[in-house]
């Protein structure tokens, strides 16, 4: 094959004289194309030994992945996926279908009691891709696979690898995996470790912490990690605090670089969009640790929220996919890859399918109006979305809001109550409430504000693929604008729809670039003028916060007019002298450059602070640790090793340790290290919590719902009986207690009427199927 001129960022391959006589030359890889990966591969594996995981469980790990995710769904994808690609992208789409069949596979095999037969669909896969003759031929490397330029593997590793150094300084090395660290972990990440060990044991699912309670929760992460742990025989700490996630951010970020370069048509255009989705935050001009404006995004969200990568890890290969389908470029196998991950995205995140759906509705009006006909394809794809979505919400979901509410200017108000110090129950002003909303509304014009360049461009404006990106971006900037939640968990519509914001954005600025003339030094001039302005004007507006008791609000609108001024001035300036058109383009390079070192500014000053313990975390980050006795780790899993998984378990531990007056109902270690089902333990994120909540009110301050059930509960460990174990056994079926002894007045009468089988420090096991030996029991 021989090289042509590159058109519109791309590589045209023309056929030479042999491949036109029927005599095909295979392309082989050049050794340096090798370099980035493995260069990046060393650099996890150092990561993740120093951070305590042996060389054999990286290693069963990584055969895990290649050989029961990666291989067979990339053999799929190279069945049933006809698009443009290079190997990296063919592997990532690959490995994203592997994640989106192994779990139903997993699903169905847990509920016939033999979770293990999920290892039978890759062995299957590899097995008819050997036999059958016309798919022999996928073990071959594609001829047509594009060739990735060298500098865009690097940029993707160097990116990669900031997510990782990222997580070390930040999770890792805050997460251990052994004791005392172990203990100090944010409650979260033990409500994630009891969710693994659910699905690990049971299927259909419920909340392990409350027996009963329904789970309605996006759950296939859950589902994966158990069937990773009972493929490879990994802890679900290990994989939750060390490997699950490191696969699903590389596909993440190949998936959105094939996004980036198919909306922007260039390699430039997909390194942008990678670059934007990880680094490019609102900016925060104000001096001091600030997460009102810049919390979220994939380095915070990486490791903490499990659900939201998965879930953008999936919704990636929607986008890769419809960008092709509404492109005219439309086959079956396209079909049915798109149907099969809308489903995955149904059950990992469901959020995606109303952003989705906007996208789509706006392709379909554009479509209809623009071409006059029935935009079948978009129609179709929306339908199909509009019917899962419904089924998420009233059967995933059971109908649960999940406290997500109608609350126009409700993230506004917070903010305002953290900038100014007041907390989140302070009432600000109409006034306030509008100033801070244009100070957040200017913050995105910053960021997106590249976008202006489809303005002049009628027909890239028109495409369905920038539509549809701009449907997507739009409802999840408006969603901030409009719902409210108690942990801010309407954010992730945002941060969902993120990278196809910044996709169209890099889209409208290398066209504004382009028309306007811009050589590549004055772009860069322009650039470093915007990161000089990001720390400038905080520096010389000088506005900390948390404002200072008696300091007015209105110092909080100081930098943000100072930008608003400083743009104008420099755009008046760049008219006269270079016309409007690059005014407006160099304007444009200087504001995204603004926000563009916002995000990694921010996280330093927030940890840098933090390790310091001179910064407070704020609403958002508000997540109680506590010191966890190592004796409740001995005490579960030692329950786990003597128990059955449907024995029933109850304990006197509801609230997060040193969070007791007023309590604090996120209290999950219990269910999270015994694996097994507990009558009641925490209930801070279950649904019915969730439905009780009133705006002001704390979620984790809400008491039990259910009066009795929770003083038979605690009757049996305040006041023991053997009518109270006698309730417990015969009513509740309850076969074993889980006594936190610290707070129990006369640990000792438990004994008079449980069997005690296991103590550790204060923690003790007790057995209420065994018989209680007579006499007094110390």
């Amino acid at each position: 094959m021989v090289h042509t001129p590159p058109v519109e960022g791309f590589t045209v391959l023309q056929a030479t004289p042999a491949v036109r006589a029927g005599v095909p030359r295979r392309r082989r890889p050049r050794p340096a194309s090798w370099l980035p990966p493995v260069t990046l591969a060393a650099l996890v594996a150092a990561v993740l030994y120093r951070y305590g995981v042996s060389v054999r469980d990286m290693l069963v790990f990584g055969v895990y992945v290649a050989s029961g995710l990666a291989l067979p769904g990339t053999l799929l994808v190279r069945a049933l996926y006809r698009g443009r690609r290079t190997f990296a992208e063919e592997v990532a789409l690959g490995l994203a279908l592997g994640y989106a069949v192994e779990v139903p596979v997993y699903v169905g095999a847990r509920a016939a009691g033999m979770p293990l037969l999920a290892a039978a669909w890759p062995v299957v896969v590899v097995a008819a891709f050997a036999a059958v003759p016309g798919l022999r031929r996928h073990w071959r490397r594609p001829a047509g696979l594009e060739r990735t330029p060298l500098w865009v593997s690097w940029s993707s590793v160097l990116v990669l690898t900031y997510l990782l150094a990222w997580s070390a300084l930040t999770f890792f090395r805050t997460h251990a995996l052994t004791w005392p660290k172990m203990g100090t972990v944010p409650v979260d990440m033990s409500f994630h470790l009891a969710l693994i060990g659910e699905f690990r044991h049971h299927m259909p699912p419920s909340v392990p912490m409350v027996a009963g309670e329904p789970l309605l929760y996006h759950w296939f992460i859950y589902a994966h990690y158990a069937a990773a742990s009972r493929l490879t025989g990994l802890e679900p700490v290990l994989l939750l605090f060390r490997l699950g996630m490191l696969p699903m951010l590389a596909v993440l970020v190949v998936l959105v670089g094939m996004t980036g370069r198919l909306v922007t048509r260039s390699w430039a255009g997909g390194a942008l969009t990678v670059a934007g989705t990880v680094f490019l935050a609102v900016p925060s001009l104000y001096l001091g640790s600030n997460g009102s404006f810049t919390w979220g995004g994939v380095p915070d969200l990486a490791w903490t929220s499990p659900t939201q990568i998965f879930g953008s890890m999936l919704f990636a290969p929607v986008a890769v996919l419809l960008l092709d389908l509404l492109g005219h470029r439309r086959d079956a196998g396209r079909w049915v890859l798109l149907g099969v991950f809308l489903l995955a995205v149904m059950g990992a995140k469901a959020t995606y399918l109303p952003l989705l759906g906007a996208g789509l509705a706006a392709v379909a009006a554009v479509e209809a109006v623009r071409r006059r006909r029935v935009p079948w394809p978009a129609l179709a794809t929306l339908g199909a979305t509009a019917l899962l979505c419904l089924f998420a919400q009233l059967v995933l979901f059971g109908g649960a809001s999940q406290a997500v509410v109608f609350s126009p200017l409700f993230s506004m108000r917070t903010a305002w109550g953290e900038l100014t110090g007041l907390g989140e129950h302070a009432r600000p002003g109409p006034g306030s409430v509008l100033g801070i909303t244009l100070v957040y509304a200017l913050g995105w014009a910053v960021v997106c504000c590249g976008a202006l360049g489809l303005l002049g461009r009628t027909r890239e404006l028109l495409r369905p693929g920038v539509v549809l990106m701009l449907g997507i971006g739009a409802a999840g900037l408006g969603t901030v604008f409009l719902l409210g939640h108690p942990t801010r968990s309407h954010y992730f519509f945002l941060w969902g729809a993120y990278p196809y914001l910044v996709a169209v954005t890099v889209h409208g600025l290398m066209l504004l670039l382009r028309r306007a003339g811009i050589p590549r030094k004055a772009t860069l001039f322009a650039a470093g003028a915007g990161v000089l302005v990001a720390y400038a004007v905080p520096a010389l507006c000088h506005v900390v916060i948390p404002l200072r008791p008696g300091e007015p609000g209105a110092l909080l609108y100081l930098p943000y007019l100072a930008l608003a001024v400083l743009t104008v001035a420099a755009f008046a300036t760049l008219a006269v002298r270079a016309g409007a058109l690059r005014a407006c383009a160099l304007v444009a390079v200087m504001l995204a450059a603004v926000g563009l070192p916002a995000d990694l500014h921010a996280r330093v000053l927030k940890y840098a602070g933090q390790f310091a313990g001179a910064v407070p975390p704020t609403t958002i980050e508000a997540i109680s640790v506590s010191a966890v006795p190592p004796a409740t780790l001995t005490a579960g899993r030692w329950l786990r090793d003597h128990s059955a998984p449907d024995d029933l378990v109850a304990t006197n531990a509801h609230c997060a340790l040193g969070l007791e007056n007023p309590c604090d109902n996120r209290h999950f270690w219990v269910a999270a290290f015994s694996e097994r089902r507990v009558l009641v333990e925490g209930w801070g994120y279950t649904a019915s919590n969730l439905r009780r909540w009133h705006q002001g009110e704390l979620l984790e301050h809400i008491p039990f719902w259910d009066g009795r059930l929770i003083a038979q509960n605690d009757a049996a460990f305040d006041a023991p009986s053997a009518a109270a174990m006698r309730r417990l056994r015969d009513l509740r079926h309850v076969r074993w207690l889980f006594a936190d002894e610290r707070p129990i007045a006369r640990p000792a009468d438990i004994g008079r009427f449980a069997h005690l089988a296991f103590r550790s420090g204060d923690y003790a096991v007790y057995d209420l199927a065994a018989p209680v030996p007579p006499g007094p029991r110390p």
